[in-house]
């Protein structure tokens, strides 16, 4: 029976390894993994929606910024798919799949000001950040310390790039 699911595994493009992990822990760390692809692939496609068409008098400033936004989600991307692919998994990556399994929510077509875009990718990165909290904890518990660490390092910038986008929305007023 075992050797049965092994082999189904391997036919859905499951990879033997030499990795100390049981087939089935880390079939279970690749779905965390894959989801995170998905949505890091979703967030940095709306991050460069909001740098093609951000708008006003913050244009050239926030036109930079999300672009370094992408980039460094374009290298999560790779970060993420190759730790699936090691732990002999296959990476779900096309845009399709990616836009099919994304937690995030549909961009707003409609956002034009550089307040409008910087409220709609703030929102979508405190979601994304907490997708990666939780997978720190999911793969932690799962013995994939490696993974978890590779969240860890997601996690801490995803909260700064995060503060950079909310920094941008404080008014005067919202000093206590």
């Amino acid at each position: 029976m075992v050797a049965t699911a092994e082999k189904t595994k391997t036919k859905r493009g499951f990879y033997p390894t030499r990795i100390d992990m049981s087939a089935d822990v880390r079939s279970q760390i690749c779905a965390i993994l894959n989801q995170t692809l998905a949505a890091t692939l979703d967030l940095k496609t709306q991050t460069k929606q909001a740098h093609w068409n951000v708008k006003g008098m913050d244009f050239y400033q926030l036109h930079e910024l999300f672009d370094e936004l992408a980039g460094e989600l374009e290298g999560y991307v790779d970060l993420v798919a190759e730790r699936v692919t090691a732990l002999g998994g296959t990476a779900m990556g096309t845009a399709r799949m990616a836009a099919a399994e994304s937690i995030l929510p549909e961009y707003p077509v409609d956002a034009v000001e550089g307040a409008e875009h910087v409220t709609a990718l703030a929102e979508r990165f405190a979601a994304y950040g907490k997708h990666v909290r939780e997978a720190i904890g999911a793969t932690d518990d799962l013995g994939d310390a490696d993974t978890a660490d590779l969240y860890t390092e997601v996690s801490r910038t995803i909260d700064m790039r995060l503060w950079f986008l909310e920094a941008h929305l404080v008014k005067k007023s919202d000093r206590g």
